[in-house]
């Protein structure tokens, strides 16, 4: 073969990942981040607040600036920071559209601005303000009515988690001791 041939050849792919491998990783990576949370060296109450924040803050639809917002407000209520940031975890840009959608009709539900019209092609904070108050009050007032009952029920429900775990574990702990 020639310099010339070899230049031509395309380099080699790296070979695809299968759905498998994917959901393999997928699963590992979020057994790591449960752990971390449920290892943090806080009460049970207040990594159960900071997820509940965590919730509440991620229903808002304001996606660029969660992070600030949740880390500033966990400050302010001196709850677990990391927990709150992944809390929020659950809206992010790959949910979007989806998501927006779905505050934009409970909104609607709860709102009398029935004329307002959704287009997915306008979700960034500046097109919405843009396209009008009425378009971010809907969704803003569909997220405090989707934020606000997900709230409480992630409250109680990551506290007995919380609970659960810890327990379990120092059971688990005491039986390796005796041993």
């Amino acid at each position: 073969m020639t310099a010339r041939t070899l230049r031509r050849t395309p380099p080699d792919k790296p070979p695809r990942r299968s759905f498998r491998e994917w959901w393999k990783g997928s699963k590992r990576w979020m057994r790591y981040w449960y752990l971390r949370l449920m290892r943090q060296n806080s009460s049970p109450k207040n990594l159960a607040a900071a997820c509940a924040l965590g919730m509440f803050i991620g229903a808002l639809p304001i996606i660029p600036f969660q992070s600030v917002v949740v880390i500033a407000l966990a400050f302010l209520l001196r709850v677990n920071k990391l927990a709150a940031w992944v809390a929020t975890c659950y809206s992010n840009a790959a949910t979007m559209v989806p998501f927006y959608y779905f505050l934009f009709r409970v909104g609607q539900s709860v709102t009398p601005f029935q004329n307002v019209a959704f287009d997915p092609d306008k979700l960034r904070m500046v097109d919405m303000i843009h396209a009008g108050w009425q378009v971010f009050g809907v969704m803003f007032a569909g997220g405090l009515a989707f934020g606000i009952p997900a709230t409480i029920v992630t409250y109680f429900f990551s506290l007995f988690a919380i609970r659960r775990y810890r327990r379990r574990r120092a059971v688990r702990i005491l039986r390796k001791r005796e041993e």
